[in-house]
This record gives C-alpha cells, structure tokens and sequence, in this order.
C-alpha cells in the first residue's frame, strides 16, 4: 500500500515544515527507522534507500554554478564566439552611416550541429548559452533560416537560446519569434512532435519542455496564446477513459457539450497533426512523464539527474497550467483521470522525497523538490473553484459537496455493494471521510468488486501508458494504488485557511535555512525548478492571489532575515568551551555584534487559557534578560530604543565540540583546508533553534514592573537611565509556534527549547515590519469574500474585457468636470483636447474674454452606459464609436465666475501655472473620472505635476469623498505631498501619515500629532479673531474663551447683524453708498489691503466684495466649529485619530505604512473613496494591493466604497526590488501589479513630452517609448586599470576601479572649469576645497526618480553585461541627466548587446568614445562661455569611419585612459593651486598698501585734530 503523503503545502512556514526534528541525533534516527512503501508505478519495497545513500552529502550531487563571467581574452578565445565571428557576427571594422556590414556566410547545417553541441555539454550550457544570445545568434543566423525543413537540432537550439532569454528576464523574449505567426507556428508544431518524440534524449526534452512552460507563461503575446492554448482545449477530452467518461463529464455543465461539438466542427479543417496535438498531445505528454519517472530508482545516481530534472519541470507546467483559469477549465478532469497526483505520489523518486525533507537533504538527487512540487500541484489541483465558471467556491458550498459526493458513494455501495461494503455504508459521513477508514473498508474488497465500483464511479482501472489501455486487456492497477485514489478523492481534505491559521507569524530555524525553496541568490542561475507560487498574468481567485503573494512574500521576508542572522552569528564567533556554565552551555562567543547580544536569562513567564474551540494559548508571554555594558553608548541606546511592537529573534546556538585532530572524522586542515567540504552555515555555527517574539514592555532591573512611558501619546516605551547595564523586556511569542514545541515536549520528542536561548537578535526599523504586512494577509484571507469593486476584481485577476473599468465603461460615469485651474486659457483647454470639438455654453458663451474656471460636459457618446445602442450588437457599437468623427463629439464648455472669500491675501485661491499637455489632460480626466486609470510616465514627463492635479480636481468636485495618496517611497511621497500643500487645498484637510513627515521641507508639522496640535493652535488663532471682531462692534465679553461661546456669539450677534444688513442688500433702491453706511464689518476689515468701497465702484462690484468678507467671517466659525472636538478631547491619542476619520480629506502614506497600519484603520472604521499611487512600477503586488483594502465595506451595500484607482508609474523603468533572485527571477515577484495590467493590456495613457533632459540625451531612450516628444551624452571606453577591469572582492559586490578613478578625475576636471556641480570621493575631493563631494553618490536602482544636471556613469562590468541587460535599468541610468551625460564602460562588451544597441549606437557611432576629448584653456564663465552644445572640436575623419580629429589641434586634444586623465588633472591641480598662491599673494600686497595709506590718513587727521584743539 502507497505511503500516505502529508497535505498539500500552502507555504514555506506549513505545519509539516514545522515538525521537521530540530537535532542532529533526532534526523539521524528518523533516517534509520523510516521504512518506504512503494506504490506500484516501479518502487518496490526492495528499494528503499538506506541510510548512508540518504545521508550522503548534498553537494556531492549538486552541480557546481556554472562560472558566467568571462573575460574578454576567454571570450574571444571560446569556440562559440569563433562560431559568431565566423559565420554571423559582423566585423567592427567596417562602418557606414552608422551601421555595420559585411557579408554574411552561407546557412550551414554543420555549424547547427555544432551551435547545438554547445548548447548540450552539460558542463556549460548555461554560459554557452548566454555568450550565444549576447553574440545574437538566434537574432541573425538561427530564426531567419528556419523553415519547414529546419533539422531538429535546429528546432533545440531556438528553444534553448529562448529559454536563455527567458531565464535572464530579457524584455520581449517572444518579439522575433511571433513577427512571422506561420513561422512561428511550425516551429511551435516541431517543439511539440520533438518532446514526446522517441528519438531525443531526456536533456533535449527538457529544453524543448521548458520552452512550453514559457509559453503558458507568455498568454499576453496574441501570436503564442494562439498555438498554446489549442493544447488545453476541451478537445483534450478524448484522451480521457472512454466515451461513458467522456458523456458523465459533458453532462455537468450545460455548455460543455456546446464546447464539445463547436470544437469538433473545427476538426474539419484542421490537419492531421494539428488534431493530434490538440487531442493527445497532453496525454501523450503525461504517459512520457510516467515512463521517466519509472526509470528513476530509489538510490538516483547523477546518471538520473536529467530524469529527475523532467520529472520536476513536468510537475511544474502542470501546476502552471492548473494556476491558470483558461488552461486548467479542461485540464483538471485530464489528469485526475490519469492519476497524475497518485501516481507521482506512489513513485520510488516521491517516496525517497519524503526522507529527505525529514532528513534536512535538498540535492536534485534527494527529491525534497519533486515531492515539494508535487504538494504545490495537489494544492491547486483541488483548489476551492469552479472550472466551469470560474466562480469561487466558499466553505459552506465545499462542505455541502464534500457531503454529497461521499453520501452518493455510500449509496452506491449500499445499493450495489451492500454484502461487502455495508458497514462503510451505513456510517456516518463523518466517521468515514477519514483515509484509514477507507483503506481499512475498501483494502478487504475483492479485487474485481473494487474495479467495478471504480468503473462505477467514473475511475480508470487500466495503467495509463500500458501497451494496452482496453479495459479487457490492459494491465491493470493494484487494489491499493486504487483504494488510495479512491481516499484522495473522497475524503476530507484540511482547508487552506486553517493551515494558513496554524502557520507561525515568525520564521524558525528551519523555514529560513529551507535551501529547497530559498536557495541562495548568489548561486541560484535560475536554471532549475523551485517548489515555489509564482506571479504570472491571471489568478484563479482573489483567494489565489493572495496565498502566493502571502508565500511569497514570506520567503523573500525569510531570506532577509537569514542574512541578518547569518551576519549576526559570524560576528559573535561562538566556540566551544567545555568549562563554561551557564545559559549557554558549552558555547561561549569570542566575538560581538552590533545587532546581537548574548542572553542572561530567558523565561516563560505566563501562557494564556485558550479560546473557545482552539487549543494553542490565547497568548505567551515571556521576559529575557541581556547585559549592554560591553557596548558604546551609541549601540547602547539602540538597544535601549526598543520600543512595543518591535519583532525580536530568540536564537539557540550549541557549537559541537571540535575532534582531536589524529581522529578519523576530525576536519582536514593545513594545505587542504581550502579544498575541504563547505558545511551548512546552520550546522558550521550551531544554529538550533530561532524563535521570533515582539517587544510588550521594557521592565525595570529587578524586572518586575514595566517602566513608566514618557511618550504614551506616540505609542513608544524607552527605557529612562540607570546604573545598571542589565536590561529586561517582556515578549510575546507566537502561539502557534509554541503549541507546536510543547506537543513535541508533552511526546517526549524534543525538551523544553525554551530553556535554551543564548542570542537575542534585534533588526533595523525599517527592515522589520514584515509581522504586519503577513497579519494583514491573513487577515485578508479569512475573509469569505474579500470587498473589491465588481468593476475592478475581474481585471486584477486578469479576465474579462481590460478596458472594462475604464472611466468610459463605467455604469455611472462622471460627464460633467469642474477642470478649475486646469487650463490656462481657452486656446489651452482647445489645444488640450484635439480629438474633441469644444463648445462654449452658458456664460463662456456670452463672454468675450474666455478665461478658467472651465466646466466640461462630455458628450453621451464618449461613455458606453451612456449610449443608445440597445438595438445595436456590442461590436456593432464599438464600431460605431470608432466612426465617430470630431464634429460628432462636442464637449460644452461652461464658466462660472469663482466667488470671493474675503479681501485679505490669503483668501486669494493658489492657482495652478503649469500648461499640461494634451497626454497629461487627458490622464487629468481620467483620473478626476470613476473607475481605473493607468498613466505611463516616462522619464522628465511630468508625472508629480499631472498626479498633483488630479488629487486637486477629486477634492474640489467630490467635497465629500476622501482620497489616499500613496507612493513606494517617502521621497516621493513628500515631493507629492509638498506640492499638494502649494496647491488650493485647505490645510485642514490634507495629512501625511508615517515617519517620513518629518522630513517634510516646511515649517508646518503634518503628521497625526502634529497636525492635531496645529488644530489647537489654529483653535487660538481663531478664538483670537473673534475677540477682535467683538471688539470691532463693541460687544464687551468672553466670547473667544471658548468654541462653544465662539459660536454663541456668532448665533446672538454676528449672525443677526448680517442678516439686518442683507436685508439692505436685497433692498431693489440699494446703492454703494447705503451699502457703504450700512455695512456693520467696517472697523475689522479696515486693515484689508484694499479699500472694501472706492470711487467709482460699481454696485455688484461691492456686493461681490461684501459677500467676500461675510464667507471670510463664516469661514473663521465655520473652522471652529470643526475644532470644537479637538477641544473636548483630552489626548492627543483621540485627537489624532479623530482627524483621519473625520477631518482628513487627503490622507499620503507609503505603500510600508498602509500594510502596517491596516489592522488600525479598519479598527477605527477608517472609510475612502479614491487611491491615488505614484510610483506603482516600483511596488511589489501586495503592497499594490493592500492599500485598496484598508476598509470594511458600506454597511447598507455590503459593498466597497472605491470609486477610482489611478495608479501612475513607468513599467519600462525598474521594477520593485526584491533580494533573492530566486523569487525575483522564478516566481515573478519582482512584477508590479502595474506592470501586471500593462501586459494584460488594459489601457494605459502615456505621457508624450519631456522636459527634463536636453534632446540629445532624451534620445538615448526615447526610442523606448511611443512618440516621446522633447522638451550631451558621451560615451568614454575604459580598458583594464592596473591589468584588472570588473572584479568582485565578495558576492554581490562588483568593482571596477579604473573606471572609478575615470569618473572621479572627471569630475574634478569639471569643477576645475569652473562648472557648480551640486553632485574614491572620499579619498579625492573631500578634503580638497577646489572640488568638495558630489550632490549624490549612488547606485542606478537608489538615485531612480531623482534627477541632476550632470551625471557621471560608470557601468563597471567587464565581464558579461550581467544585470544591466535589464532595459529598465538601462532606461532609468539614461534618463537622470538634464544637461549633461558622461557614460564610462567597457565598449565592446555593451555596443553588442542587443537589447542595449538602439542607446549605444547613439553613445559609441555618433560621437568619440574611444577617447575622452577636451578642449584645453576653457573655463565656465557666464559672460564669456559662448560655445554651443554642438560645437564639439571633433569631426570625423571620414563618414562611417568611427575614427575622429580635432577640428583645432591646438586647442582641442584627446585624452587616452585614466592614468593619462589623471595626469592632466594633476597638472591642472598643481597649475590652479600656484595661481591660487599668486593671487593670495597679489591680494596681500594689496592690504598691506591700504594700511599704510589709513595710517598716512590717521596721522593727517591726527594733524587736523591737533589744529582744531589748538
């Protein structure tokens, strides 16, 4: 009988993963004693591993990284690139207006074969690979000579090098492939008839395999979905047992049978080959797999590494295609009628899985990821959904048809099988949904009896892939393997959301050292399989799209949190030491580190009684103990800052004693020392057990009682000082994760690991807020129905019309806009809309001076709710719009005269002086309209400016709708927030949350606090202007003491003085003067900066100038009246949370804070209208999605209050960044959910003009973008410094410091020009007055969003273009300049990448870069610097020549590399400094004559004083 399998995983922290044995002994004996059952696919009991071929070490299977970086000398020498030299690749003598030529030699099958013989040696695929696509040889000699008759060597070749574009995430790896849909839909017939094909090895298939898993992954490209989805249709159905299935199949949903035979119709045209692929190529695919899989043996030898390398990549791009609606609708039914689950789960390869994940083993060999992905596959292989509609299916529904099938399968023994199986029969459902009842009830039926109920119930009882698959006389399967099925399918399986609910909030010992799914990013090529979510284009619910940015999100927190651990523990140094006792042990630490501290006492000091129908405590409390005596007061205070809510890690750390170096097993040193096995950094340092916790208090010495908060209303605890250097703080543990330990005591499997910590690990503030960003997804997640807007929840799924929540296809849009300051003038608002006939109405047409405010009323025709197409067809409409012409869409304009609200100068609206362009016109109407608007920005295009006026027009057409305001960074969100200040918004009711509103350039405070302390004094301020205006109509008493006799005074007073005076107003004899004599405000606006009635004057003149002083007086109660409650609340604490719910109009926070903080604002009954976010290229999908879910639903709708989500950013630019490559890479996580729509292809506007960078430089990207329109780079070729170019003194570092030493004598040769810069320094310019450092030093991915005048840019790699291949990076390092552009790199190696070449063509063909050319004696002087941009001194010798002159050789020279640079900027050092000394010598000559000349004058006025005396 088949080993039972744990349930499906649903992420890295499963409860499974937990009860992993924490010691070395304990996985020693597990290995021992576990015995394995092998199912009947090929495993036999007779081979199970023993313990020494499990125990084996994994780097002994483990393939070494293939080495990727290559110099320049290797990679001339390598025979791939004398393969491109010789038959593709271009020589760089020969130019010719810019481009290169040669002649290209003839197509030849031999080289092929030899491209492919490369591309197969297993020792360097991966790098022969790579220097192939970088020398272009799919671009110029592969893909243009492919055609029917192409070889099959040739058909691997293109799928390896697109697997190679792939794997190094090059944008739009499809382009070249889809440009020709015939071509390319041979070469996709060939892939298929090759992969399951008898004439290839398994390696080849491999390729050709993971050439269709990037397929599926490619749905967004027309040309691919196309040829891919033909293999997932309901024609794979005739694949399934027999036509009864395929009848009880049809039978469960209306249109199938209707899809059925719309898809066999097609049969008639299609050809032989094309009906096979789409008929069986699956099937064929899984009976393939099946017969790999039974090859493997359970002791896998590397002979086996590329079946299990198949094995894997088939489990993958079934669980791809199962995670996708439109793929796995008719897939899902293919494979449970294969037994795809079971029959992986019942192989020899599965069953030497689950040894090794409990052994701590993660080698290919081992199958920890092939059983792993198995998990990953069986999750959404039964995930909670109909593939029929799509619809998610909820608990209760699951429950009730969980019930039904077992109750009908009870029926059917009963009826049918009673002698046998009645006692099953007859029990409750709920004593027989377990699987040992099954196997005990079923396991006793007669062999034939269990195929009958089997055939019965719809099941296959022939193996798949036998030599005969009739049900007469195929082999058959074992009752076992069946009566396992049969409990798969039947019984109660443990619901996602619970074993999401036992999952601990904090990783342990064994979630962040799980090398199978967090492999390390410096050594993950992204060449293997991970049992890992990944983020592609469609989820199957919103569900779905949570758990895997959950686990995700999870991992990648796990991995940063290793490294902190990991760099903790190496500066601690622990050793062993038999003659310590204490806490510790045996373990002592040699070392210290800034964020670790060895621990004095750690207790459990309370467990809370558990809830009602749980088991784990309701909390756990815990007090630990360090000393900080040992540390700088610096580090000290760090330690002391620990405030509440702050996350901790317990750490166990127990070095084994070392051997005595004669013993067998002691470790080698000496000579051999390097050579030796690297051990597991967790079992080098004695890592045992890690445990998160979360700062409750911090207690006093005797650590009894918590100490007194002197920030109570900031929510932080600090401790005060004290003598003492010992600390105390109170935890809270996970209770999850506690339960856990503790049943493992009460079992006696493991003691009390809570009597063991030794290291307390603290991290920075910012890195640590991982807890509630999880607590908010799994708060998330419990929701039966997570409240998203019906209009936007299909498209962030990924299905449906994407243009469907548009502000056009919105129910009920908004056609008529208050634009306001929009448009400068009407011949801008005309301009603006040059689609659009605009028409005056209303008072504009009356006016002859047409000038803003500009009120637009759309037309009808423009909104689809809106048009009268009920008779017409949905494509007959869409048709008919298109035909529209500018004539039949008029737009009326109206204007209104904006009304006055008081003579003072502050009254006076702030107007917008910024003329937007049309792009940004229309992204301003989209955004001020309902619905999801997407504006792509790039570079110098006015994103912040268009942002900030669409903020403006939601807050002054929708007064009562709220708006957040959120952005990836606090940089941005400040520059957004600064700007949002300056505009027409009231102060009141804009706030900043989080802790970047410090940073804020204003003398105002807008934080929660501050701002509730600005109400208080603007509370002062105003009961102040009452008393003068009491005192201007001398009225004696209190009346600004307080809001309340504020307002008393404002009903009893003004407020009848005002009417008494309206009364005259409206008087039909009313003149200026009786306006004048009446008017009873005289006295408190005499200060005003103009006369309220003058000469002249005309009647609504003064009428408008009074009404403006009444709205500036009503104003004045009207804001006390919202102070009022600040004046009745007595903390800051209520006050504060008062102004976000009730005052707050305009709420900014980063995407961080709103995870953070969302427990909080759903807790306060927080409610918004609109979400606005800048920079949404650059935030994760869960950071994305989370701040649309800050709310709970309208409680009479039940439904989400949003209304527009407009989500500004620039997906060409670089994405959000993620630390492991592994999940950046593999599971797609560095994909913005911006990035995510564009290529779902839901509209998108894109800004069209930049202002940022001069035209010379804006072309080095532009041709990146669509029709970007504009508002002096120089490329300089460095070679090896010091015979080194890129090197890499540790991981992830790459230097290159002859280009450092370039860069920084460039820069000093600017500033020695005269040239103000506001941008080695240290050792350099520093100290040096002449040059001082930098406005900023910075790599590409910080200084992205930033701009400077002249930027210096080094790109360091000599090597391999490595990440920079990225075009988005290329984009944002291109783009920061305004005036000026100095590129330093190594040309050969970047002018031939071509994802680079349409910048570097610009950089290297159209100007020098050989050399750096100067113009020697030249100083910046704005009087007298009269040379124009182009005037450079540099001609070509001929056209097309790459070889340039200076035009005055006198003048103009060329400077060769950077000791030649330095050496120049020396001398010029030294010749400034001796110009300097002449000056200051010049200067004190200068002094010492006019001290003489005063002292001659002294003695002369000494003279005159003595006469005078006299």
């Amino acid at each position: 009988m088949p080993t039972p399998h744990p349930p499906a995983d649903l992420g890295f922290f499963s409860a499974a993963s937990a009860e992993a044995d924490d010691s070395d002994q304990e996985m020693h004996d597990a290995r021992g004693s576990k015995a394995v059952d092998a199912g009947t696919s090929g495993a036999t009991a007779d081979a199970t591993p023993n313990e020494d071929a499990v125990a084996v070490e994994a780097a002994e299977f483990e393939a070494a990284p293939q080495n990727l970086n290559v110099t320049a000398a290797e990679f001339a020498s390598l025979s791939v690139s004398k393969l491109a030299a010789k038959h593709w690749k271009q020589p760089e003598t020969k130019r010719q207006k810019g481009k290169k030529t040669a002649s290209q030699p003839a197509f030849s099958l031999k080289v092929v074969d030899e491209l492919w013989a490369e591309l197969e040696d297993s020792t360097a695929a991966v790098r022969n690979a790579m220097l192939l696509d970088l020398n272009q040889c799919l671009e110029r000699y592969l893909w243009p000579n492919f055609n029917a008759k192409a070889s099959k060597n040739h058909v691997l070749s293109i799928a390896a090098l697109l697997n190679e574009k792939c794997r190094e995430r090059v944008a739009g790896p499809w382009r070249l492939l889809t440009e020709d849909p015939e071509k390319f839909s041979r070469l996709f017939k060939d892939v298929l008839k090759l992969l399951i094909s008898d004439s290839l090895p398994i390696e080849s298939r491999r390729v050709l395999l993971v050439f269709l898993i990037h397929a599926f992954q490619s749905l967004e490209n027309d040309i691919v979905r196309a040829e891919s989805m033909k293999l997932v249709g309901i024609s794979i159905w005739h694949s399934l047992r027999d036509a009864e299935k395929l009848e009880m199949e049809l039978d469960k949903g209306s249109g199938l049978r209707k899809s059925w035979n719309k898809a066999e119709k097609k049969r008639a045209n299609a050809t032989e080959e094309e009906i096979t692929n789409e008929q069986y190529f699956m099937s064929n695919l899984i009976k393939l797999y099946y017969k790999v899989l039974a090859t493997v043996p359970a002791t896998p030898t590397a002979d086996n590494r590329a079946a299990i390398e198949f094995c894997d990549r088939t489990v993958e791009f079934m669980t791809d295609l199962l995670a996708q609606l439109p793929t796995r609708r008719y897939l899902t039914v293919l494979l449970k009628d294969h037994y795809f689950a079971q029959t992986s789960y019942s192989s020899a390869l599965a069953s030497r899985g689950r040894i090794s994940l409990e052994a701590g083993l993660s080698h290919i060999l081992s199958g920890s990821t092939f059983v792993q992905l198995l998990e990953l596959y069986e999750l959404y292989e039964s995930f909670e959904i109909d593939d029929l509609t799509g619809a998610s299916v909820t608990k209760d529904e699951a429950t009730a048809l969980h019930y039904e099938r077992l109750q009908s399968l009870q029926k059917t023994c009963f009826l049918k099988y009673h002698e046998q199986l009645e006692d099953f029969a007859l029990k409750p459902v709920s004593v027989v949904e377990t699987a040992e009842t099954f196997r005990k009830h079923f396991g006793e039926v007669d062999i034939e009896i269990l195929y009958e109920i089997c055939l019965e119930l719809g099941f296959r009882i022939a193996v798949v892939g036998g030599d005969k698959e009739d049900e007469d006389d195929a082999e058959k399967y074992e009752a076992s393997f069946l009566v396992e099925t049969l409990a798969r399918t039947f019984c109660k399986k443990t619901r996602q959301l619970d074993s999401i609910n036992s999952l601990s909030v904090y990783p342990n010992e064994s979630d962040l050292f799980d090398d199978v799914r967090s492999p390390n990013s410096y050594n993950f090529q992204n060449t293997h399989c991970l049992p890992i979510p990944k983020l592609n284009l469609q989820f199957l619910t919103m569900h779905d799209y949570l758990l895997r940015n959950f686990n995700l999100f999870r991992l990648e927190t796990a991995y940063e949190i290793r490294q902190d651990v990991e760099d903790a523990v190496k500066r601690l140094a622990p050793k062993y030491s038999p003659d310590v006792d204490s806490l510790s042990g045996s373990t002592v630490f040699s070392g210290w580190a800034r964020m670790a501290v060895p621990i004095e006492r750690f207790e459990v000091t309370e467990v809370g009684t558990p809830a009602v129908g749980e088991t784990k405590p309701s909390f756990v409390l815990g007090e630990v103990s360090f000393v900080v005596g040992k540390y700088s007061d610096s580090i000290r205070r760090e330690w002391e800052s620990l405030k509440r809510h702050d996350v901790l890690f317990l750490i166990t750390i127990e070095m084994d004693p070392e051997l005595p170096s004669w013993s067998k097993n002691a470790k080698d040193t000496g000579k051999d020392k390097t050579k030796q096995k690297q051990l597991p950094f967790r079992k080098q340092f004695g890592i045992k057990h890690i445990r998160g916790c979360m700062v409750v208090d911090a207690l006093d010495k005797e650590g009894g009682k918590a100490l007194e908060n002197d920030e109570e209303e900031e929510g932080q605890q600090r401790r005060g000082p004290g003598r003492s250097y010992s600390r105390s703080l109170r935890v809270a543990l996970d209770t999850n994760q506690y339960e856990r330990d503790m049943l493992k005591v009460t079992k006696k499997e493991s003691s009390d690991i809570h009597r063991t910590f030794n290291v307390l690990l603290r991290r920075k503030g910012q890195e640590n807020n991982f807890k509630s960003v999880v607590e908010s997804l799994r708060d998330l997640m419990q929701s039966s129905e997570i409240v998203v807007p019906d209009w936007l929840q299909d498209v962030v799924l990924g299905y449906g019309d994407p243009d469907s929540a548009s502000f056009r296809n919105m129910k009920n849009p908004e056609t008529r806009i208050d634009f306001r300051d929009t448009f400068l003038g009407w011949d801008h608002a005309v301009a603006s809309f040059p689609h659009l006939n605009l028409k005056p109405v209303g008072a504009l047409a009356e006016s002859k001076n047409k000038k803003p405010p500009f009120v637009l009323k759309f037309p009808n025709s423009m909104y689809s709710a809106l048009k009268d197409s009920s008779s017409l067809g949905k494509r007959k409409a869409d048709s008919e719009t298109k035909k529209q012409t500018k004539e039949d869409l008029t737009v009326e304009v109206d204007t209104y005269k904006p009304v006055n609200m008081g003579p003072f100068l502050e009254d006076a609206p702030k107007l917008n002086t910024i003329k937007f362009t049309p792009k940004q016109v229309e992204a301003i109407h989209a955004g001020s309209s309902p619905g999801l608007t997407l504006v792509v920005g790039p570079p110098g295009t006015g994103k912040t400016d268009t942002t900030v006026q669409i903020i403006a027009n939601i807050y002054h057409n929708f007064p009562n709708e709220k708006t957040l305001l959120v952005t990836h960074s606090n940089q941005a969100l400040n520059q957004l927030f600064e700007k949002i200040v300056a505009l027409d918004i009231d102060q009141r009711h804009v706030l900043r949350l989080g802790q970047g509103a410090e940073d804020l350039e204003s003398e105002e405070s807008w934080g929660k606090y501050g701002r509730a302390n600005s109400f208080l004094e603007k509370r002062i301020t105003l009961l102040a202007q009452v008393d003068v205006l009491a005192a201007s109509l001398y009225l004696p008493g209190a009346h600004g003491s307080t809001c309340e006799t504020a307002q008393h005074f404002f009903n009893q007073h003004v407020s009848r003085l005002w009417d008494r005076f309206r009364g005259v107003m409206d008087d039909a004899n009313v003149t200026v003067q009786k306006l004048n004599d009446n008017f009873p405000f005289h006295y408190y606006f005499s200060n005003a900066p103009s006369p309220l009635f003058y000469e002249g004057q005309s009647l609504e003149e003064a009428k408008e100038g009074v009404e403006g002083c009444w709205r500036h007086i009503s104003k004045i109660f009207t804001e006390l009246e919202e102070v009022r409650a600040f004046e009745l609340l007595r903390n800051n604490h209520d006050r504060s949370n008062y102004l976000l719910i009730k005052e707050a109009k305009i709420i900014a926070l980063t995407c961080t804070h709103a995870s953070l903080k969302r427990r909080d604002l759903v807790a306060l009954g927080f409610k918004y209208h609109n979400v606005v976010m800048e920079e949404a290229a650059q935030i994760l999908e869960v950071e994305t999605f989370i701040p649309l879910l800050l709310q709970s639903p309208d409680q009479e709708t039940g439904l989400s209050r949003l209304k527009r989500v407009v989500m500004i950013g620039d997906h060409h630019q670089l994405p959000p960044i993620v630390q492991n490559s592994a999940f950046q890479k593999y599971g797609n996580m560095e994909q913005s959910l911006f990035a995510r729509l564009i290529r779902l292809g839901v509209p998108a506007i894109q800004l069209d003009q930049q202002g940022r960078c001069r035209p010379q430089l804006a072309d080095l990207f532009r041709w990146n973008y669509e029709d970007l329109k504009d508002l002096d780079e120089v490329f300089v070729n460095v070679e090896d410094y010091q015979g080194k170019g890129e090197t890499e003194p540790i991981p992830h570092f790459m230097q290159n410091l002859g280009e450092a030493e370039y860069v920084v004598a460039t820069y000093q040769y600017m500033r020695l020009l005269g040239l103000s810069l506001k941008m080695c320094w240290e050792k350099r310019c520093r100290w040096n007055p002449l040059f001082g450092l930098p406005h900023k030093v910075a790599t590409v991915d910080k200084f992205q969003g930033q701009q400077n005048d002249y930027i210096l840019l080094s790109l360091v790699r000599t090597k391999t273009v490595g990440h920079l291949r990225d075009v988005r990076r290329l984009i944002v390092a291109l783009s920061r300049a305004r005036l000026g552009l100095y590129v330093f790199g190594r040309r050969t190696l970047f002018e031939n990448c071509l994802e680079l070449q349409e910048s570097f063509a610009k950089l290297v063909q159209q100007r020098p870069s050989d050399g750096f050319w100067l113009r020697g004696k030249e100083v910046w002087e704005a009087d007298e610097f009269t040379r124009l941009v182009g005037e450079t001194g540099v001609v070509e010798t001929a056209e097309g020549s790459g070889e340039w002159k200076a035009e005055d050789e006198g003048s103009v020279f060329e400077i060769k590399d950077v000791v030649h640079m330095g050496s120049y900027v020396h001398q010029m050092i030294v010749e400034q400094v001796e110009y300097m000394k002449q000056q200051k010598g010049k200067e004190s000559a200068v002094v010492e004559d006019r001290e003489g000349e005063e002292d001659d004058d002294d003695v002369k006025m000494g003279d005159k004083v003595e006469e005078i005396d006299e």
